[in-house]
């Protein structure tokens, strides 16, 4: 008798499932009008209702169908009976129809540490900006990220009224990327993305070094990296400890699957094990091609500054 699709092919159809719900919700926030904002530690870092129940659904969700899943979350919310509205049973036929990369296939449910950024650019979500707003879902083994869900709740808007908004985008190392087309930046341009709100002169520093024929500033880890899988930008540079593990790890996945490359500014990998500390204290540096360009131009006081 036939077994049914790895844990991991699973886990990965129900994110997205989870993921596009969360992306209504994301929607429905906005469209009542009470953002319910609060500030966690200053004026940049926020949280609002739908961080709240974004990360209540996908958390809920997840757990009932995986109990034996490490989960992560940005919010530190106290335990509470979740609305059962909030609970997203489905799954992603598409997914399933996939073969899990055989090095994943005996992984057990409890090997699993899921990173989890319910509003990715929350600032951007309060002044309006909802296109540099994603949810993010990351899947991580052995302290490496191996899948990941990108959720872009306004993906379209521009589109008109009329448009149906969102798209869900994922991938698993080994397998690919899937929900976008992918493209590179302009060939000989240097395109750098980076932070919109948590500038600093290490990050100016960092980004000059980088001769940038020109500069995105943009909220979003997520977002970041969508400009690098569609061509908007060749290199996401932030150096500055401002960063989360939630913020990178499904990003990562993502980037990695279609032959990019994300690190710490000093060329270390991110690790994402249960025990491991939140900040990305030594920065992000990404690229979908020519690492070895943009690595090589990080000036030496930055990595003196940023320490892993």
């Amino acid at each position: 008798m036939a077994s049914g699709p790895a844990v991991l092919m699973r886990l990965v159809a129900s994110a997205c499932s989870i993921a596009q719900k969360a992306g209504t919700i994301v929607r429905r926030v906005i469209a009542e009008g009470d953002l319910g904002i609060v500030q966690k530690t200053c004026a940049t870092d926020l949280q609002t209702k739908a961080d709240r129940l974004v990360q209540m659904s996908i958390c809920s969700s997840l757990v009932r169908k995986f109990p034996k899943l490490t989960i992560i979350g940005e919010e530190d919310l106290p335990p509470e009976d979740v609305d059962q509205e909030l609970i997203e049973d489905g799954q992603w036929e598409e997914v399933l129809q996939k073969a899990c990369p055989t090095q994943y296939l005996a992984v057990k449910e409890e090997d699993l540490v899921v990173w989890v950024d319910p509003l990715d650019g929350t600032k951007e979500y309060t002044e309006g900006l909802l296109d540099n707003v994603t949810v993010l879902i990351g899947i991580a083994y052995e302290g490496k990220a191996i899948a990941g869900i990108i959720n872009q709740p306004y993906y379209n808007y521009q589109a008109g009224p009329n448009a149906e908004l969102g798209r869900t985008i994922w991938g698993v190392l080994g397998l690919g990327a899937f929900g976008f087309q992918l493209q590179e930046a302009p060939a000989g341009k240097h395109i750098v993305t980076t932070t919109r709100s948590h500038g600093s002169k290490l990050v100016s520093d960092c980004v000059s070094a980088m001769e940038p024929d020109a500069v995105l500033r943009v909220g979003g880890a997520g977002n970041k990296i969508i400009q690098l899988i569609e061509g908007k930008a060749s290199a996401y540079v932030f150096a500055s400890p401002g960063c989360k593990k939630w913020d990178t790890c499904a990003p990562e996945v993502i980037l990695h699957a279609v032959g990019g490359k994300l690190t710490d500014i000093h060329g270390n990998a991110l690790r994402y094990s249960k025990d491991v500390k939140h900040m990305n204290s030594a920065g992000v540096l990404a690229v979908l091609r020519n690492y070895d360009y943009y690595a090589s131009r990080v000036p030496e006081s930055v990595k003196k500054a940023l320490v892993p």
